[in-house]
Parts: structure tokens; C-alpha cells; sequence
């Protein structure tokens, strides 16, 4: 079995997402190297940023910080757009681990991630944040949910717009199936990649048509000015 595991890694060799050298037998997704240089977030920092404070957020957590050109910018980009759902579930499974000891998010009744447009979801095969969400729902021991939060606009990629242009044009796409559904429940909202939080707010707006709602927010990634 170790002959065959062997000559097939010679004609699909199982490489670092980041280096491209080969992984060893115990590495997934990235080499040792490269994730020991993932920009973390250090728990102390996990503070709500000043464009979500006034949503009535009962927690939020972001993993890594995004740069331009930085690692987390690269895997990222091939979760989105290369089919990598590995890499959700890896940082899903390293960043429930380092919640859990910090011991935030253990009331977590629901985990949600922000929806794609059906359009863009039939195009692009899956939801890249679904496999983030996944991981986290597993480990927090809550449930996974992503049937009643809707995304009711489409829009072509955010990548290349201002900061401003993102935020108008975030208003009101998204609804919410069913207001009973999460009542009295905490739901934890999970997205990739946070910049000027238009679409969480516009997340948070949708949800809160639901009485009694607590909603919290966990990031893959928040994007630094430095």
C-alpha cells in the first residue's frame, strides 16, 4: 500500500500550496515552513473593528491578517477560484483549535456562512466559505446552516473596488428565509475575507429580523493597512 501511496505522488505529487515543495506524510495543504509564516491574529487582538461596533455584535474573531501579496492572500485566492476547499477546512480546523483555547464561542448555536448568489454559486460550483464554516460548526459542536440566510443581488467581484464602493453597493442583498428559525438562538457568521464589513453588516441587517437573535462574526482573514 506504501509502494502504490508512493508512485502515485510521483505523477500527482501532493505539493505546499504556498512553496510548491513537497509535503511530507503528516503535512496538509502547507508545509511546516509556510504555515509557521501565516500572519496570526493574536487573541488579544480579536476586537470588534470600529465599522461592525454598532451592530449590537456579541463577539468577533478574525484568524489572519490579509496583505497584498501576503500568504494568506494566496490561499485564499486558490480556495476562491482554483477549487481548494481543502484550505477552508484546514484553517477551519487550526482556527477552531485556537478558539478553543481561548474559550470563546461555546454557545454557538448555529454557524452561518455569508451566501453567494445562486448565479454565482451555480458558476463557481461551491460556496468558498462553506468548507471554513463546516470545520467550525464540527468543532464548536453547533450546527451547520446555510439554507436560510439568502444572497438576493448579484454583483460582479468585489477585488479591484474602493473601500466605498463596496460598502454602497453592499445594502440590502441579502434576506432571511424563515424570521423564527433562529430565535433566541446564537449564530455565528463566517466569511473569508473582512475589508470594509459592508456585506457582514448587511448580513447582521438581514438576521436581525429574527427576535431575540445573538449574532457573533468569525473571519478567515482581516485585511491590514500595514
Amino acid at each position: 500500500m506504501r509502494f502504490l501511496k508512493d508512485l502515485f505522488g510521483i505523477f500527482y505529487p501532493n505539493l505546499c500550496l504556498n512553496c510548491e515543495n513537497n509535503l511530507f506524510h503528516n503535512e496538509k495543504t502547507l508545509c511546516v515552513n509556510c504555515k509557521n509564516e501565516l500572519p496570526i491574529i493574536k487573541d488579544k487582538l480579536f476586537n470588534t473593528p470600529f465599522f461592525l461596533a454598532n451592530n449590537n455584535l456579541q463577539d468577533f474573531v478574525s484568524f489572519l491578517y490579509y496583505r497584498k501579496d501576503n500568504i494568506t492572500q494566496k490561499i485564499i485566492h486558490e480556495l476562491k477560484y482554483y477549487d481548494r476547499e481543502d484550505v477552508g477546512d484546514f484553517l477551519g480546523n487550526w482556527f477552531s483549535y485556537e478558539l478553543s483555547n481561548s474559550k470563546r464561542f461555546t454557545d454557538i448555536d448555529y454557524v452561518i456562512p455569508v451566501p453567494l448568489h445562486k448565479k454565482k454559486l451555480k458558476k463557481r460550483g461551491y460556496n468558498q466559505v462553506s468548507s471554513f464554516a463546516k470545520s467550525l460548526a464540527k468543532n464548536l459542536n453547533s450546527n451547520y446552516n446555510e439554507g436560510k440566510l439568502v444572497r438576493v443581488s448579484n454583483s460582479k467581484t468585489q477585488t479591484k473596488k474602493s473601500r466605498f464602493d463596496r460598502y454602497s453597493e453592499s445594502s440590502s442583498k441579502f434576506k432571511l428565509i424563515d424570521t423564527a428559525f433562529f430565535e433566541n438562538k446564537h449564530v455565528l457568521l463566517v466569511d473569508d475575507v473582512i475589508t470594509t464589513g459592508a456585506t457582514i453588516e448587511s448580513c447582521i441587517n438581514a438576521l436581525n429580523a429574527t427576535k431575540d437573535i445573538k449574532i457573533s462574526v468569525a473571519t478567515m482573514a482581516y485585511t491590514s493597512k500595514d
